[in-house]
């Protein structure tokens, strides 16, 4: 896989608990990164997905039992 190098800015206390983080791991700062830059991107993908079977569903419709006919009115479910 090719990587890129960039930059980022980030507070210098943040960073410094991350790279105490990493020597705690046996890891380095950028695999970290990676980790959670990885998770973060397959969250999101999940997110998609599932957003996507809901809507799918909620076009196709669920069957209540009715063949589609409604016999009721409203004002009869609301009747008291």
């Amino acid at each position: 896989m090719d990587h890129q190098n960039i930059t980022l800015s980030l507070p210098k206390e943040l960073l410094r608990r991350v790279k105490h983080l990493a020597v705690e791991r046996d890891t380095s700062v950028s695999a970290l990164l990676i980790e959670a830059l990885e998770e973060a991107v397959l969250a999101g993908d999940k997110y998609d997905r599932a957003r996507d079977r809901q809507l799918a569903l909620m076009e196709k419709g669920l069957d209540l039992g009715t063949q589609g006919l409604i016999s009721w009115k409203r004002d009869e479910l609301h009747e008291r």
